[in-house]
């Protein structure tokens, strides 16, 4: 059986449309965006999932990948201001909010980011003096991503993050930092020494200053001591009292004796003793000791009696 000319028509017709139907079914995957041009004009942006589109008319123009991205930025030369050249290298993470805008508002999107963030890697860093380079990387990023950011904002899209990686002085700026970082450390280590060495002084002082204050209380003391004892004495003396003066004479004369024999280059001590003078001055001692403890007057008396008289130096 033969097909007329309507019936191939028709078959035309159908099948044109059915390729139509699947020009015109569009699938977009999570994490992209695919923008429409009409005419080569800017209509709509398709989002993740099933789209139709006229496929005689509209077309997809951009597809844009709408998650974050990495983009390492190259090692590049940076004159400080205080004229040391480095080479400092970083990385930025950016996120595209605006399909249309990151399509149609900047050619070649990552291009320009990237040198968008190098130039204003040299207009900061390039600021700055090394020292606050190499002490103030947060500050630095910090700096950099609110810069790049608002600058980018008209190209539909967010930095997320700027970071430096490296900055790399040259070899004798190294050794230059090397050596200064060394006389520092000696410096502060000399510093602490003498501090301690002063503190040690200064403790020591006191140590002597209080102890010389201890002995001068306690010569004070044994000198006041001294006098309390001589004037007792005096005072007995002029009373007529010579047995006091007996017991001040035998205690000097016993302290005397007792330094002698107690030297340590001295092993045999020769020196004439008048017997009589040393039995009267023990005489006088003994007396003063009955005197001082007596009872009553009877008991005292008979105590007395009974004990033999005291020879006095000069008696025999």
């Amino acid at each position: 059986m033969g097909f007329s000319g309507f019936s191939i028509s028709i078959i035309v017709l159908v099948f044109f449309v059915v390729i139509l139907l699947f020009k015109g079914i569009k699938t977009v995957p999570q994490g992209y965006n695919y923008t429409v041009e009409r005419f080569g004009r800017y209509t709509k942006t398709l989002t993740p999932g099933l789209n139709i589109l006229n496929p005689i008319v509209e077309r997809i123009g951009a597809k844009m990948n709408m998650m974050e991205q990495v983009l390492d930025v190259p090692t590049q030369e940076i004159i400080t201001r205080d004229n040391a050249i480095v080479g400092v290298d970083g990385i930025a993470f950016f996120q595209i909010l605006n399909a249309a805008q990151a399509a149609y508002q900047v050619s070649g999107l990552q291009n320009a980011i990237l040198n968008l963030t190098m130039t204003n890697i040299r207009t900061v860093m390039g600021s700055m003096d090394l020292d606050e380079l190499l002490s103030n990387r947060d500050a630095i990023n910090e700096r950099l991503l609110r810069v790049v950011d608002e600058a980018a904002h008209p190209w539909g899209i967010k930095i997320t993050r700027v970071e430096i990686k490296d900055i790399n002085p040259p070899a004798n700026l190294i050794e230059s930092m090397g050596r200064q970082m060394t006389a520092e450390r000696n410096k502060r280590a000399q510093i602490l020494a003498a501090e301690g060495l002063k503190q040690s002084q200064i403790l020591e002082a006191e140590g002597r200053r209080e102890a010389a204050f201890r002995d001068a209380e306690a010569r004070e003391r044994s000198a006041e001591a001294e006098a309390k004892a001589t004037q007792v004495v005096s005072e007995a003396i002029a009373k007529g009292d010579v047995q006091a003066l007996n017991y001040f004479v035998a205690q000097k004369y016993t302290e005397a004796l007792t330094k002698i024999g107690s030297a340590t280059n001295s092993k045999i001590v020769l020196m004439p003793l008048e017997a009589s003078s040393l039995i009267g001055t023990l005489g006088g001692i003994g007396e003063i000791a009955r005197e001082v403890f007596k009872g009553d007057g009877s008991s005292g008396t008979q105590r007395q009696a009974s004990r033999p008289p005291v020879v006095k130096p000069g008696d025999n």
